[in-house]
């Protein structure tokens, strides 16, 4: 055969595929990428199922625990009844007869809301801002670091101060939002200057060759490579939220329609818990609830990298 015929030859140059995929297909792809892989991945690291575990165990009791326990009030039992001493109050009682684990099964909600919205905020502002700044360059780009500049200027425990005396929020998720109102910047910044690096990659280059759009190339392209530093971000932002509301609720900062961790360490160090040897139960386990919250983000942050590395992934597939 001559070459003037070869290349007269009709070569396809798009080959479609003769089998659909059905949408059980779909679903068990999807389940696949989304639960089964990040599953096998999470049974081979210890750090993952107990970081797990924990976090798990904690959203278990601020959901289904308060439904499963009655409320406790004023001399429920006898007054400074000390841990393990009777299994009707397993750990204690405080003074005024209280069961201290039926208020710390009740603090784990408003405490797991302030964490939750405080994390969410700062990830959204911090990865929106940081990513469009990092990509788009230009006028768009200085505007947005300005922004940025200025987030990280300003001091953040005054600026709480002043927000939580002048707008007096009851609601957990607003306070949660206002304990995160200026901790996306470092987020934002650190993105934007790896999204700088990211966007010079072939793989970028190539899909903007093709016209695909921003939206498109920031979603699939930049943000999966970014998502182990964005998840580790997120749980180190709930920490962040977690020990500074306890703490200002602890110096009595906060303002609060309902008991949480921070409210019951108050009302024990005013109790005078850390001088009397039989309060200090009072204010040990709110503390231990604490510590050991923050351990569970800790060990999750940890494993968080596994499961986007993609020979983990591919390995588990």
């Amino acid at each position: 055969m001559s070459d003037a015929s070869i290349e007269n030859e009709d070569i396809p140059l798009e080959v479609v595929s003769d089998v659909d995929q059905t949408w059980q297909d779909t679903v068990r792809s999807l389940v696949n990428a989304y639960v089964l892989v990040p599953g096998r991945i999470m049974i081979t690291d210890y750090r993952a199922l107990l970081g797990f575990g924990i976090v798990f165990g904690y959203l278990f009791v601020g959901t289904v625990g308060v439904w499963l326990m009655e409320p406790t009030t004023m001399w429920d039992g006898d007054r400074l009844v000390q841990s393990f001493e009777t299994m009707a109050h397993p750990l204690g009682t405080d003074p005024q007869g209280r069961d201290i684990l039926t208020l710390l099964v009740y603090g784990t909600r408003p405490i797991l809301l302030m964490m939750l919205s405080g994390g969410l905020f700062i990830i959204t502002i911090g990865t929106a801002i940081g990513t469009v700044a990092g990509f788009s360059r230009g006028r768009l780009d200085q505007i947005l670091s300005m922004i940025t500049d200025v987030a990280l200027t300003i001091p953040g425990l005054p600026l709480v101060i002043v927000l939580a005396v002048t707008l007096n929020p009851e609601s957990p998720v607003l306070i949660g939002i206002l304990l995160a109102i200026n901790g996306w910047g470092g987020l934002a910044r650190n993105l934007r200057s790896q999204v700088l690096s990211i966007r010079e990659e072939d793989y970028v280059e190539a899909a903007k060759a093709m016209n695909v759009s921003t939206g498109n190339v920031l979603l699939k392209d930049v943000l999966p490579n970014m998502m182990p530093y964005i998840l580790y971000n997120f749980m180190s932002s709930m920490r962040g939220v977690l020990f500074a509301s306890v703490g200002l609720y602890y110096l009595g900062v906060l303002p609060y329609s309902q008991e949480n961790w921070g409210v019951l360490l108050e009302q024990a160090y005013s109790g005078g818990a850390l001088t009397t040897w039989s309060m200090f139960h009072w204010i040990f386990w709110p503390i231990v609830a604490v510590v050991i919250l923050s351990i569970g983000l800790i060990l999750l942050s940890q494993s968080t990298d596994k499961l986007f590395n993609p020979r983990v992934r591919a390995r588990h597939e």
